[in-house]
């Protein structure tokens, strides 16, 4: 007998930690048990549709998915149609690769409010997420506010002022684009809790926000007056440094001299939200519509023996897609050490029908043929009904 291990998630963690267990030990049969019929996680629902290089890496987890024990199992959802402790129960190990999925709130009135987004929501409308089909209603929006400064800030600013030329070689779904484009967005406020010597972008991704065709980015030059922090490590101090010679460069722009002004503004932190406005530390500011973008919560998971976390699931919502691959192959070697003093537990397949690693390349031949025909990536499916029919047709 062979030991058998769950990954429950199929995002980039999960396969990195697939990647690192077969590397040491090629006998073991892993489980992929992921609740959507697609695998792949934050890469297809959560990286901008227009960061196609980011999207690459999936090439590299489909090989994985290619190999004899490694078995794909969508559309189940543990806690729902399995139980956690009937996975730990049938498993010799079980690694925890869920991510994390749940808008952090601020704690301020006005946040449920229906003009108010949390970026998981809002990013998961753009990448076709099948939970997430309707967006916000964008045909009166002149005016955004996106809190948070992070490279998902930038990235739903980005997306939201680019045009149709700069989102052609994108996946993002059709309905999205055309209300983006359909919308008289005139303003993008990126608005910063803290200054800009705190801020956490990257320097190419901030850059970027300079070389939009129809957007200007503009910041108040008496804003930038700082210096990174002392303290910390050298490639950090040198990020933030880089940071704030890109956003000096902004400062230097004119607004309203392209279609539409992306203003960044630091030391704002917003206190309520209400119809039509947002309130910030600094004063009222008149908004269409408001993102959050200030990170994400998880479901719970098992705590005990045999059961492992990695990813977001493990260290919170950090890190860059590759910086996953370390932590997930350190893991799967703990995972291993685990299993050397532990004989094989002999227990029947637990796991219902599923939509298996021939179904996704169904849905994925579907939706490139799809894109093919459009100049694009690919076109995506939507919702449920029409993935699990491309899935489940012979």
């Amino acid at each position: 007998m062979t030991h058998r291990v769950a990954i429950v998630g199929a995002g980039p963690s999960g396969f990195y930690a697939v990647d690192g267990l077969l590397r040491a030990n090629p006998d073991l049969h892993v489980d992929i048990i992921e609740r959507l019929p697609t695998p792949f996680g934050l890469v297809r629902a959560g990286v901008a549709p227009d960061h196609q290089g980011t999207k690459a890496v999936v090439r590299q987890f489909d090989r994985l998915l290619a190999l004899p024990d490694v078995r794909f199992a969508g559309t189940i959802e543990v806690g729902r149609d399995l139980g956690w402790d009937e996975v730990c129960e049938a498993y010799d190990a079980v690694i925890v690769a869920t991510g994390r999925v749940i808008d952090r709130k601020l704690g301020i009135p006005g946040e449920d409010l229906p003009h108010v987004w949390g970026s998981w929501r809002f990013i998961a409308w753009l990448n076709g997420h099948p939970d997430f089909r309707v967006g916000p209603d964008l045909s009166q929006v002149r005016s955004i506010a996106v809190i948070g400064n992070g490279n998902v800030a930038l990235d739903v600013a980005r997306v939201l002022a680019k045009g149709a030329e700069e989102m052609a070689r994108s996946d993002i779904v059709p309905e999205a684009e055309a209300a983006i484009a359909a919308a008289p967005l005139a303003d993008i406020h990126i608005i910063g809790r803290r200054g800009p010597e705190h801020a956490s972008f990257t320097g190419n991704e901030l850059a970027e926000m300079g070389r939009l065709a129809r957007a200007v980015a503009v910041t108040d030059p008496a804003a930038l007056n700082v210096a990174p922090p002392a303290s910390g490590p050298t490639p950090e101090r040198l990020r933030k440094a880089k940071n704030l010679e890109i956003l000096k460069g902004f400062a230097a722009h004119q607004p309203g001299s392209k279609p539409i002004t992306i203003h960044f503004r630091f030391n704002a932190p917003p206190l309520a939200f209400r119809p039509g406005e947002v309130e910030l530390a600094v004063g009222i500011l008149p908004v269409d519509l408001v993102v959050t973008c200030i990170g994400y919560e998880g479901e719970p998971f098992p705590r005990q023996e045999g059961v492992y976390a990695v990813g977001w699931a493990r260290r919170g919502p950090t890190g860059t897609i590759p910086s996953n691959r370390a932590e997930s192959h350190a893991v799967a070697k703990e995972v291993l050490a685990w299993l050397v003093a532990r004989d094989p537990k002999s227990r029947p397949d637990i796991l219902p029908a599923a939509i298996d690693a021939a179904g996704w390349h169904r849905i994925d031949r579907h939706e490139v043929a799809a894109g093919a025909a459009l100049g694009r990536p690919r076109v995506k499916l939507t919702d449920w009904p029409a993935l699990l029919a491309v899935a489940q047709d012979d």
